[in-house]
């Protein structure tokens, strides 16, 4: 049994990926879902709180730099509802700068990656993140 199945007991760990690069998304999705995480994937950010509503994450992996919305502006507006702000987010995004990185983690991301991730570091915060968010 991998730590990541340890951690999710009989209900599976839902993850939202919001990723615009369709290729980093796939590939990305298909690694969580070969270590038994739920994912859902969105493209932008446009309908990222129905989703969460609906698909009610336990943790969230996003990209800044989409399309159609500044991923700062969405951990800003999950920080300004009071039953998301404890919602974990994982940044994953190609602005490398430490003022950027910086930036993320004041609006409340929990763990900066930059692109291109490591697979053992991103499997490593999103462990952390299971096991510090299980009852």
């Amino acid at each position: 049994m991998t730590d990541a199945e340890a951690c999710q007991g009989s209900t599976a760990f839902h993850i939202l990926l919001v990723e615009d690069n369709s290729l980093n998304r796939e590939l990305l999705g298909d690694y969580l879902r070969h270590y038994g995480y739920e994912i859902l994937t969105l493209a932008q950010g446009s309908g990222f709180f129905l989703t969460i509503e609906q698909f009610q994450p336990n943790l969230v992996l996003l990209d800044l730099g989409l399309p159609d919305v500044d991923g700062y502006q969405l951990l800003e507006e999950l920080q300004q509802q009071p039953h998301l702000q404890q919602l974990p987010v994982i940044v994953i995004s190609g602005f490398a700068f430490q003022e950027e990185q910086q930036r993320a983690l004041k609006l409340g991301a929990r763990h900066y990656l930059v692109k291109p991730v490591s697979l053992t570091k991103l499997i490593k915060a999103i462990e952390a993140e299971a096991y510090t968010s299980s009852p």
